[in-house]
């Protein structure tokens, strides 16, 4: 077995990156690095039951090795079974979980599509070979990043790569928790937050924006993620076919997400905040 990874909840509870996490960590009351029964005792002590879209409860279990049946994979077998594995001591598998349990919709309708794209054959296989349904599915529950947005202006720059004028111009507008707030940025996909362990200068996620009214910026942490998590299911119940509809965010241009994104030059680097265009 392999050792298990250095953990320390209280870094991540301090971490602006890790603030959608922050309601499920709090609430392991651990210091060792979460099992799969701590996993499953967040799950137990949930107020609203977690379950995928054929309304089976879900679960977490050891992962299967070796050839495995169709039924048995990963993405069929939590489909039919509510049953999602984990590796032992796994970062990136640990943070799938914990983001079952705070995005719980969103995280069944992103199953829901894998299911159904491999069981309906309709899909033409892209250079990944998945199709571009699961490629963009895929890519969200990796690098995904919920942008909030209650000023379309705000959201324009963002899909145009406007970063100086997004993160430094319009600041006060983008800064967590500002009186001005107007846009705001939610980690989801599990893989960016292992990277988020540690950060580096090219981080970058994949934003898909939803609208939202002005008055979500003052609710509570939990009201926000609730109603992000119902938003977004519905969302990719008819939209969001292709990568092209996410759009690339570099994370730590974020004010408050980088110690030194506080001074103007450092939105000049283009190497990071690159110039692009929609074709």
């Amino acid at each position: 077995m392999n050792k298990a990874p250095e953990w320390n909840r209280k870094i991540l509870l301090q971490s602006p990156l890790f603030a959608p996490l922050h309601p499920i960590l709090a609430g392991l009351e651990t210091d060792h690095f979460p099992t799969l029964n701590d996993c499953n005792a967040l799950l137990t002590a949930r107020h609203t039951p977690v379950a995928v879209q054929n309304g089976l409860a879900l679960r977490f279990v050891a992962q299967q090795s070796g050839k495995l049946s169709f039924e048995a994979q990963y993405e069929p077998r939590c489909y039919l079974t509510g049953e999602v594995q984990m590796r032992a001591h796994n970062r990136h598998d640990l943070f799938n979980a914990l983001v079952w349990l705070t995005f719980p919709r969103t995280k069944a309708a992103i199953n829901a599509r894998h299911y159904h794209v491999l069981t309906n054959g309709t899909e033409l296989p892209t250079n990944a070979g998945r199709g571009s349904v699961r490629d963009v599915s895929t890519l969200l529950d990796e690098s995904g990043v919920i942008v909030a947005y209650a000023d379309v202006e705000l959201a324009g720059l963002l899909r145009d790569f406007k970063w100086k004028e997004l993160f430094w111009q319009r600041r006060k507008q983008v800064r967590p928790q500002s009186d001005q707030q107007a846009m705001e940025f939610f980690l989801f996909g599990h893989g960016l937050y292992e990277k988020a362990l540690q950060p580096y200068v090219g981080m970058t996620g994949q934003g898909l924006l939803l609208a939202v009214e002005q008055a979500f910026f003052n609710w509570p942490l939990a009201r926000q993620l609730t109603h992000l998590d119902g938003l977004l299911a519905e969302h990719l119940a008819g939209h969001c076919r292709s990568t092209g509809d996410l759009s690339p965010v570099p994370l730590l241009g974020i004010p408050g997400w980088a110690a030194d994104n506080s001074n103007e030059t450092y939105y000049d680097d283009t190497a990071y905040f690159r110039p692009g265009r929609r074709g």
